[in-house]
Parts: structure tokens; C-alpha cells; sequence
């Protein structure tokens, strides 16, 4: 059919991570059709990245754990911004989902008396996360994989969505392009999810796998999908400082949570300067700014890090605690952190912020699109609690694929324009000309920007600019392309990569702009104190002239029997 092969589903996912499997099984379970695209292959997702564990109250390690206190602690810790029912959700349903997890066949590291072990993690008011090793992310992925593939989801991987299209105003499908065979397919679906993760990869310093460069939210962005906190992006305090190549690649926050410690230069223990009740295990940014702190006073490594120590536990403890961050310095770092220290530093780890979603079903302002995980927004507000996001991606995976099963089923399938179908396709194609601008080259040039410009402390000029560097390379957009074929072409994915991380810095560098105050992970060195009056989520959205269009909205108010639950935010 004019150069593209159709593919018909009730549901399409893009997106194979932990979120879209959840969502895959959930939608499949309530009687749809589900096709699953990755950009990537099946079993190599972001989520495999998430170490330290899942948080759920389950309260096998200390008993008076409950859902009201994850509550808390996720409002609190996301400084006030979070959604109130996203956070209650999360916190009532987490458990259930680790359960279930179980017994789908998730192996958990275990208590003396054979209970899921739990560990302490930054924020969390008690020992919650569950967790095997420090690998629970792999765990996660291979569970959900295998029940996926025993399951009748179809799964197309190493294809990447280069545009979505609506009918209507409602989305009518998507063209992908299979790297392997160099073949278009067009999916034409009644219901849409985005999983696509987040897009850390667009800074230069980076947990991130090469897959998270924020292709979902700008693909549902440029059909009329709402975007929001898109400033938030949280540093990891500790990634590998060195050596260069793994530079940014995470050290997984349980180590603190088993009990390291982080010192400067002089051996300082430096945390009980900044945070002596909580130390080591505040909320994330709080560690991160004291980290880049130490460093800009000059008491940082060599290699521009701080120091972080868990030798003092012996190393039977850490060998059955930590085998991951054993093994990861040995093979890349040469260190033996049952003797050494490890270097590290922030490193951009999530993004708080993406595609505004519904509470309860995922659902998105565009009709017949939805969204779950990291891409989404609402959940975590300023900041995200360590394991969060694990519990996040199966909690709304969940409900997310019963909510677009539920649309579905009372949804017609909605004819694409074909000329607009040729139009997508020629545009792909159009990248591969001799003589092109080199998408990578401008890559590097926007993740150094963002990087230098757009950090954990910002400010006014730094922001403008970025983006004025950004609104430069989007008039050179029309200049790249790449030699060689359709098959298997990383410059080609470089292309159409490009024109997403615009859209995605464009918006994370705009609100940053547009929030004027000191907030979680966004921290702006002119505007120092939190402010009331940007107790707001910042929206961006397209204008019909293809601009970006930004607007505030109040969050919505929290019932009495939550407010309780959570002490009142304190202003200077």
C-alpha cells in the first residue's frame, strides 16, 4: 500500500519498558488487541537501570509503615507541586502491585522470617524499598517480559515512531520505521499509550540509556497533547565521575540506603553540614545541590566528584547487598569498593515533568492517547522519592492500559489522511541526502547547553542562552541528513532524535524560564526562596502556528482527610 504495510490493533504502546508491558498485560487482560513498538529490542529497556527497589508500604521491616505515610512522603518530598490523587494512588496500590509482581515470578531478596526484605532510601520515612540486590529493575523487566511473551501481545521492536497522527481530533495512528528491514508500517489503532520513558539523554551527563531522548512527549506534543513541569529534572546525586566513558552512569542510591557515606576532599563528612537529621538520605536534590556545592567550594575529587564510602560494612555485606556496584567499579573503574571509595557525582537521572495525564486512567487531552511512567507527568511534582518510579511504572501501567482498554472498546478505529501518511514518510526520507548538516555534531552541541546552561543551579542569562541556542538549531533542523540507506542507520536516528530533543528542551528550558522561584530539583540562584504564588503547574502546549505556548495551572485542592496526612509547606 504505497510503500508501507498496515498494521491493525485495538491498542497501540509505544514503548517496551516496565510502564508499557504493565500496560500490555492490563489492556490484554480487559479483552484488547495490543500491538507493543520499541524503539529498542524486548529486555533492553531504561527501566533495567532502576537498581535500589520499589517503593511500597508493605511494612514487612518496619511495621508501622502505611500508605498514609507514603503519602506524605511523596507530597512532602515533591515539594508541594505533586498531584494529591496520583500520590494517593500510588501509596493505596503500591503493595498490591508488588505482591502481584511476586507472583508473576519476581524473585525479592527476603527477610529471616522469608518476607520481602525492605530498605531506607532518601525521604522515605521508613524502610520501604523493596528490592532484589541491587538489580531490581532487571527483575522487574524480565517478569513482565516473560509473561508478556506468553501472552498474546504482539511485539514489534527495533522500530522507531517518526509521527502520530489524529482524524477528527482524536488519534487515528502512527508510522514507524523498522531499522531492521528499513520498511515503513503504518499502526492503525483506536487507542494510543505512550511509555516511551523520559529524556535525560538530552543533557551530557547522564544515567540515561541512548533510547531516553524524549521521543513520546514530543511525537504526542506535536498533535496537540499538553506537556507539564517540564523544568523538573532531577539530578541523581551519585553517578561515576570517572573514568569519562562511564561518566554519569548511575551509582545506585541503596548504596546509601545500606549505610555509605559521603565525604569531600578532607575527609569531611559533609551532609551533616547541610542535612544533620537526615544526612546521606535527604530527598534527592537536596544531596545533589550539597554535592555540587562541595565541589564548587573546592572540595572535590580530582576528577570532579566527592567521595562515597561503604567499605566500613565488610565485604560479605556488600558483596550480598550491592553485587551490581561491586562488579560495575571492579569492571569500570578498577576500584574494589569492599576496600576503596568510590567516586561520584550528579548526575541527570528522571525527569518529574512530561505529558499531563489523568489521574485515573492516564488519559491525555487529545482524545484516544494515553500515557504511563516516566513520560508522564503529575506523580512526583518538584521531586521524586527514590523508588517511586518502579512502584509508578506498575501502579499506572496498570491502570493506564485498562483505561485505553476501556476506550477502546466503545472507540471506532479513525481513518488517517494517506496523503499525510506520504507526506510522513517523504519527510523521513528526506534525511538521507548527501552533503547533509551532521545531526550528531548538533547533538553534542545541545547536550553541552543543557548541560552548562540548564544544571542544578540556574539562572536567568544562563536560560536565555540555552535557548537561544535551541531556536538556532531548530531554523538548521531543515539542513540535516545523512548518507548511506533506511537500513540500520544511526545518523538517521540521529535525525529524527534531533528534532524530538528540540522539542523536549525547547519546553524543559521555557518553564524554567517562566518559574521564578527555588523549587525541588529547579533551583534558579536569582530567585532563591519558594515562592506561594507558583504553587502552579506550568503547561506547554502547540499554537496553531507551531509555537510554543506556555500557561499556569493551580493545583487542585487536596481533601480535608489527606490534608492531615501532611504537614503544611513553611514559606520564609
Amino acid at each position: 500500500m504505497g510503500g508501507y504495510e498496515v498494521v491493525e490493533t485495538d491498542i497501540l504502546i509505544i514503548g517496551a519498558g516496565g510502564a508499557g508491558m504493565r500496560a500490555a498485560l492490563a489492556a490484554l487482560e480487559n479483552g484488547s488487541k495490543v500491538v507493543v513498538v520499541s524503539k529498542s529490542v524486548l529486555g533492553k529497556a531504561h527501566t533495567v537501570m532502576a537498581e535500589g527497589g520499589i517503593a511500597a508500604s508493605v511494612g514487612n521491616v518496619d511495621s508501622k509503615d502505611n500508605w498514609e505515610v507514603h503519602f506524605s512522603d511523596t507530597i512532602v518530598e515533591g515539594v508541594y507541586l505533586g498531584n494529591w490523587r496520583m500520590a494517593e494512588i500510588l501509596a493505596k496500590e503500591a503493595p498490591e502491585r508488588v505482591f502481584e509482581l511476586e507472583r508473576f515470578g519476581a524473585i525479592f531478596d527476603r527477610t529471616p522470617e522469608g518476607k520481602i526484605m525492605q530498605r531506607a532510601f532518601g525521604g522515605h520515612t521508613y524502610r520501604r524499598l523493596c528490592h532484589v540486590g541491587d538489580k531490581t529493575g532487571l527483575e522487574i523487566i524480565r517478569t513482565l517480559e516473560d509473561r508478556t511473551i506468553h501472552r498474546d501481545v504482539k511485539v514489534m521492536d527495533e522500530i522507531y515512531i517518526t509521527k502520530l497522527f489524529k482524524s477528527g481530533g482524536a488519534f487515528a495512528g502512527a508510522l514507524g520505521l523498522s531499522m531492521r528491514e528499513g520498511k515503513f508500517y503504518f499502526f492503525k489503532a483506536k487507542a494510543l499509550i505512550v511509555s516511551t520513558g523520559g529524556g535525560g539523554r538530552v543533557y551530557k551527563i547522564t544515567s540515561n540509556s541512548w533510547e531516553s531522548t524524549g521521543d513520546g512527549l514530543a511525537l504526542a506534543y506535536k498533535i496537540g497533547v499538553e506537556l507539564q513541569d517540564m523544568e523538573m529534572i532531577q539530578f541523581h546525586p551519585t553517578g561515576m565521575v570517572y573514568p569519562p566513558g562511564v561518566a554519569g552512569l548511575l551509582v545506585t542510591e541503596g548504596v546509601r540506603g545500606e549505610g555509605g557515606i559521603l565525604t569531600n576532599i578532607k575527609g569531611e563528612r559533609f551532609m551533616l553540614r547541610y542535612s544533620p537529621e537526615k544526612k546521606e538520605l535527604d530527598a534527592r536534590d537536596v544531596v545533589a545541590r550539597s554535592i555540587y556545592y562541595e565541589i564548587q567550594a573546592g572540595r572535590g575529587t580530582e576528577h570532579g566528584g566527592v567521595y562515597l564510602d561503604i567499605s566500613h560494612k565488610g565485604a560479605d555485606f556488600i558483596k550480598k547487598k550491592l553485587p551490581g556496584m561491586y562488579s560495575q567499579f571492579k569492571e569500570f573503574a578498577g576500584v574494589d569498593i569492599t576496600k576503596e571509595k568510590m567516586e561520584v557525582g550528579p548526575t541527570v537521572h528522571y525527569q518529574m515533568g512530561g505529558i499531563r495525564v489523568d489521574p485515573e486512567t492516564g488519559a491525555t487531552n487529545v482524545e484516544g492517547v494515553f500515557a504511563a511512567g516516566e513520560v508522564a507527568s503529575g506523580l512526583h511534582g518538584a521531586n521524586r522519592l527514590g523508588g517511586n518510579s518502579l512502584a509508578d511504572i506498575l501502579v499506572f501501567g496498570k491502570r493506564t492500559g485498562e483505561g485505553a482498554s476501556k476506550y477502546a472498546k466503545k472507540a471506532k478505529t479513525r481513518p488517517a489522511d494517506e496523503k499525510e501518511i506520504q507526506s510522513a514518510i517523504n519527510e523521513a526520507e528526506s534525511y538521507i541526502r548527501e552533503n547533509g548538516a551532521n545531526p550528531n555534531v548538533m547533538i553534542e552541541k545541545l547536550r553541552e547547553t543543557m548541560s552548562s546552561k540548564v544544571g542544578i543551579i540556574r539562572n536567568e542569562n544562563d536560560l536565555q542562552e540555552a535557548l537561544s541556542v535551541i531556536e538556532e538549531m531548530k531554523a538548521q533542523l531543515k539542513d540535516v541528513g545523512v548518507k548511506g540507506t533506511l537500513v540500520y542507520n544511526k545518523g538517521l536516528l540521529a535525525c529524527f532524535e534531533l528534532s524530538n530533543m528540540l522539542v523536549a528542551t525547547e519546553a524543559i528550558v521555557k518553564s524554567a524560564i517562566m518559574r521564578k522561584e527555588s523549587r525541588g530539583a529547579h533551583t534558579r540562584s536569582d530567585y532563591p526562596k519558594r515562592s506561594r504564588e507558583w504553587l502552579r503547574n506550568i503547561i506547554c502546549s502547540i499554537g496553531n502556528d507551531g509555537s510554543m505556548e506556555l500557561s499556569t495551572i493551580p493545583l487542585t485542592e487536596m481533601p480535608d482527610n489527606l490534608k492531615k496526612l501532611v504537614k503544611p509547606e513553611v514559606y520564609e
